[in-house]
Order: structure tokens, then sequence, then C-alpha cells
């Protein structure tokens, strides 16, 4: 099968799906987002170990967080939120009713990937889309897996056929075949620049994110103590796959000795100017960063770059000079090792903040650890990031999972860093809402439109995607035009599926005509 014939065949039942499930009402949304919700959740260890044992990136404890967090964490944290009912504002004379987007793309990284997976699917079921995942080609079995515990899930509390999918095996041509296919409603896209950029060129709804650059300024003010070893427990979370993970560190030289010590305290490794020669050799030859250090432990890097650490070492700190695009140390890593440069004062270590985003990162996020709210106003004003996490951990503070932000694996940068979407990804940008809007004179009244819906609970089974006969082990039957009509999976077939295809034959005959 071509993979325009495969993206056309996987859209299709998708697009079915997602037209059955937008009759769905609150009730049964719930329903199916709690079974799929708990079935990831009671999956979580499963899935970290084999994320980590399939893309050697991360760490287990730490995957099992994010995907307890991406699993029943998403779902309590949006309980009181409602996605389906109609909203009444009686004072305006409005009712909203919500139309979801219909088939989301999802394309998923190689460094969060089940964790991705169990959001995006989440979100899609929370706003009654049907969803499509695309994994990364080096976590395609942990992903394809993660998506159909989920599927399995949410079909058994009554989910159409269909609603979740995955492709077992993805390529650049396939996913550009869904990508730009009409049947794809919007593309949610995490993953590396060239992933983005093609979902926004696709002509279809996308919703992508930029990289990360993080900086992490630690002014005079901060609790010293407190700063290291947050900024040390963030950047080893699950060995800095995130995005949101603290890329350079900058420190007022009045409290930087301090913050060594301190640092060296939590389990960092403070190199010398040699050592940081030599990583810089190894992480960045050639000027661009080695993707074999993406997501490994310091001490693995350590050894590979000709330095003697010990193995409780959490995290690499590698001091440079200036922040600029020639300074390596300066760009993203992805992995526990953190840049640090000085700066005199407060002033200066703003500009320095800002320089690390203008190399990479616009838009993202940044981290302060500072007591002075004029210092943490100027520095969230004059960086041009879209998420300032305050004396917390960046990775999961930027990400919502130790802050009130929403909890998200999809981080939009917004204007600045050319995406479409300026905040942590939510199920409210997965649906749009209708607006019923009555004549605004006072003498025209609005009826009372509580506990109006247009969705009604599912009865009966659970809505089947009618399939060609020879998926099934039952004899042939009849052939009209080259086709059979769709057996159930009995030996008879039922009357809905027959009648299910004919009206897709009568639809095959009208546009052959309308083509002639």
């Amino acid at each position: 099968m071509t993979s325009a014939a495969q993206a056309r065949t996987l859209l299709e039942r998708a697009r079915w799906a997602a037209r059955a499930y937008s009759d769905y009402d609150k009730a049964a949304v719930a329903a199916i987002v709690t079974a799929a919700a708990d079935a990831g959740y009671a999956a979580a260890q499963r899935f970290a170990e084999a994320a980590v044992a399939e893309t050697e990136m991360g760490v287990v404890e730490h995957k099992i967080i994010k995907n307890r967090a991406c699993s029943r964490g998403i779902v309590e944290y949006y309980r009181d939120e409602d996605f389906v009912s109609p909203r009444i504002d009686a004072a305006r004379k409005i009712v909203e009713i919500p139309r979801p987007a219909g088939v989301v793309l999802a394309i998923t990284p190689t460094t969060n990937p089940v964790a991705t997976v169990y959001f995006k699917v989440m979100l899609s079921l929370m706003t009654r889309n049907a969803v499509v995942v695309a994994p990364h080609p080096r976590a395609k079995r942990c992903s394809a897996d993660a998506a159909r515990v989920l599927a399995e899930a949410a079909v058994n509390a009554g989910a159409p056929d269909g609603i979740i999918q995955v492709i077992d095996e993805p390529s650049i041509p396939l996913v550009e075949a869904m990508m730009a296919d009409e049947r794809t409603d919007v593309i949610v896209a995490t993953g590396g620049t060239g992933v983005v950029r093609a979902a926004y060129s696709s002509g279809n709804p996308a919703l992508g994110v930029g990289p990360g650059n993080v900086p992490v300024f630690v002014d005079a003010t901060a609790d010293i103590n407190a700063a290291a070893q947050r900024i040390v427990d963030s950047k080893a979370f699950d060995n800095s796959v995130l995005c949101t993970n603290e890329s350079v560190l900058i420190v007022e030289e009045s409290v930087a000795e301090k913050l060594r010590a301190a640092l060296t305290r939590n389990g960092a490794y403070v190199l010398d100017r040699d050592e940081a020669a030599l990583l810089r050799e190894y992480m960045f030859p050639f000027g661009r960063l080695n993707t074999d250090v993406v997501g490994r432990d310091a001490a693995w890097i350590a050894s590979q770059a000709g330095l003697r650490v010990t193995p409780k070492t959490r995290v690499l700190i590698a001091p440079f000079g200036l922040v600029v695009s020639e300074e390596s140390l300066a760009h993203e890593k992805l992995s526990p090792v953190l840049g640090m440069t000085t700066v005199a004062d407060t002033a200066r270590g703003i500009r320095a903040a800002q320089a690390v985003v203008r190399i990479g990162g616009a838009g993202h996020s940044a981290a302060i650890h500072s007591e002075n709210p004029s210092v943490i106003a100027d520095f969230a004003a004059a960086v041009p990031v879209l998420r300032v996490s305050v004396n917390v951990g960046n990775s999961t503070g930027s990400a919502g999972l130790e802050t009130n932000l929403a909890p998200s694996m999809t981080l939009g940068t917004g204007f600045v860093g050319r995406s479409s979407l300026g905040e942590n990804l939510q199920p409210h940008n997965l649906l749009n809402w209708i607006r019923v809007a009555y004549n605004s004179d006072a003498d025209v009244r609005m009826p009372n439109f509580a506990g109006v819906s247009p969705w009604r609970s599912p009865t009966g089974p659970v809505p089947e995607y009618p399939r060609p006969s020879n998926e099934w082990d039952t004899p042939p039957l009849p052939r009209h035009n080259g086709r059979a009509p769709t057996p159930s999976r009995t030996s008879e077939p039922s009357i809905d599926a027959l009648r299910a295809e004919l009206r897709r034959l009568v639809a095959e005959e009208l546009a052959q005509l309308i083509k002639r």
C-alpha cells in the first residue's frame, strides 16, 4: 500500500469515528476519558521502562511521573471544566455550542514518547475528537503500544471504533501525506524544528511548538541552597529530555562561589576550564550537537568525553565566558549538562538571558531564582519568552507539573517563536465554539436554554467502522461493482453494516458521476 493510500485509510476511519463521537454527551465522554486515563495510569511503569529501553533516553522513575501526570493527572486538572455542554450567557443573550476539530494528527517525539501520546490522546478524547498518533521512528514500539492500550479502554467504555489510531511503521512520506490530507482537521506537532515547519507548511491547520534553550538566572537575593537543589533536580529530571530543562545558568558574581559549592553538594560536578573544553569538543563536534548525548546520564557523558566523575554525579556544570552564538555551551543540549556564566549585576544578568534566547528558544521559557519582585518583573518583561518559572525547577515548572500552569507536553512559543500557539496546549485548543447570538434589543427575549443540549448518550453497541468483507473469516457475499457488503463479526452480516455499506456504495457512484 502506498503512503497516500495508507494515509487515506487511517484518516477515513478516524473521520468516521470523529463524526460518531461528536454526538456524545458529557456523561458518555467522561466515562470514556476516565477509562482511558485509568488504563494509561495502570501501564505507566510498563511504558516508562519500554520507552527507556527503546530510545535509550531518560530515567524510568521520572517517566513514570510524567506518564501518570499525563493520564489521571490531566483528567484531575480539568475535572471541573466542561468541553461538551453548551455555555449560556443570559446577560449577553449568547449561547455557545462546542464544535470539535474532528481528526487530530498527533505527531509525537522520541524524547517524551509515551507521555506525549497520553497527553494528546487525553486532550482529544476530552474534546470529542478522533486522534491518529504519528510516533517518532525511534520510539514507535512503545508509542504504538501505549496508543493501543488507550484505544482499547476507550472503545470498551463506549467510544466509536477507530477513535484512537496509531501508525505502526512511521515514515516521512506517510506522515507528510497525512499532514497534507484534507481529512486531517488539525495537526499537533511536537518535535524538531523541521517537523513543526512541515506541519505549518502542510496546508492544514497546525499547532506546533518551537525548541527550548532555557536561561536560568540566580541573583544575589536568592535562597542559594534552595536554588541549587532545584536546579540540579530539574536538570537531572529524566536526563533533561524535556525541552523545558535549564540550558544556561547565569549567576551574579557576588553569590557565584556560594552557588558552585551548593551545586556540588547536590550532586553536580563543576568542570574546570580544561575539562569544559574536552566536554565541548565531544558534545559539539563541528559546532553541532552530538545527539548521542540526548537523554543520557551525566556519568556516561563524562566518560565519553574523557572525564572522570563519580557514578553518582547527576549534572555536569560547564563554565564559559560570553553568551554568544559561537559558544556551543550556550546552545540547547537536551542532556544533564548545564552551561554556566557569571555577571556583575542583575541588569547584565537579564541581558545575558536575552542573549541565550536569541541563540535559540525564542518564546519558550526561562527561570529565575530571586526574592526581589522588581528584578523578577524586569526579567519577565525583557526576556522574550511566554512562561517564566520563579523559584522552581523549570523542567517541571514550565511544564505545569510543579506550578499551576496547565500541565502539558506541548508548549507554544507564540508569535516571537513563530508558533500559532502561545500557551501550554490545553483542551480548548482542539475545539471551536459556535456562537448563537440573539438580537441585543431588550424587547427581544431569549428563551431559557438551561439543560438544553444537542448531544445524547449513545445507546446500543459501540459504533463499529464498516470494513471490507475480506477482513473477516466468513463466506464471500454477493458482490456489487467489485465490492461486498460488510458482514459482522459473526457468520451473517448485520442490517446496520449492510445499510452502511449501501450508503457508501451510493456515495461512491455519485462521486464517479460528478467526475464524469
